[in-house]
């Protein structure tokens, strides 16, 4: 930056230019400084950003495989197939469902797990359970899951209840397997396609 200054006396004009230029000199470091900490500012919020792309590719990665266990488990679910459901289940797994009392009173029953299985095994064959799953909403990270999907259950195409289950899951290295499943039933407030 060029800075002229006409001043009359010579002396003057000198004590003008010896002013200005630490002002010039000055504002010049600022300017580097300032440019400086922009292109820091910018680098760190890049790098930060493609780490966070990175970090949400794995998260829907792990989505999707917690969305394909729990479709595993529906398969085996609908076509009888208890050895089927049993891959995606944890040794440990818990099942409740809440449950309204005739008093009013919500509470919760633990399900024994074997019962299911043995229930699911030898239902008749002429009858159809369909759990239709209406959406899913998945939130994951590398080693734990949760899923909330509402739905509607029919029973040889008749409408039954509708609900909403909620998984959690967890990654065993390998593949992901189903720790609890909580579930709510009502036959009132549903949304029957």
């Amino acid at each position: 930056m060029l800075l002229i200054i006409h001043v009359k006396d010579e002396k003057e004009n000198y004590v003008l230019q010896k002013e200005l230029k630490p002002y010039f000199y000055a504002h010049q470091k600022k300017n580097v400084m300032y440019k400086l900490s922009i292109a820091v500012i910018l680098f760190v919020s890049f790098t930060g950003y493609s780490q966070n792309d990175i970090s949400n590719n794995q998260e829907a990665t792990y989505k999707k495989e917690v969305k394909q266990t729990i479709l595993e488990f529906f398969e085996g679910f609908h076509s009888g197939d208890t050895t089927k459901i049993k891959t995606t289940l944890d040794k440990n797994i818990v099942m409740q469902t809440i449950v309204k009392t005739k008093e009013g009173e919500v509470r919760t029953v633990k399900t024994d797990v074997e019962k299911i299985l043995i229930a699911i095994k030898n239902r008749p064959v002429e009858q159809k359970w369909d759990e239709r799953l209406l959406s899913f909403k998945i939130d994951a990270d590398s080693s734990i899951a949760n899923a909330w999907t509402p739905y509607e259950f029919y029973v040889n195409e008749n409408f039954s209840h509708c609900g909403v289950n909620i998984f959690q899951l967890f990654n065993d290295g390998n593949r992901w397997k189903i720790i609890a499943i909580a579930d709510t039933r009502n036959k009132v407030g549903c949304k029957k396609k």
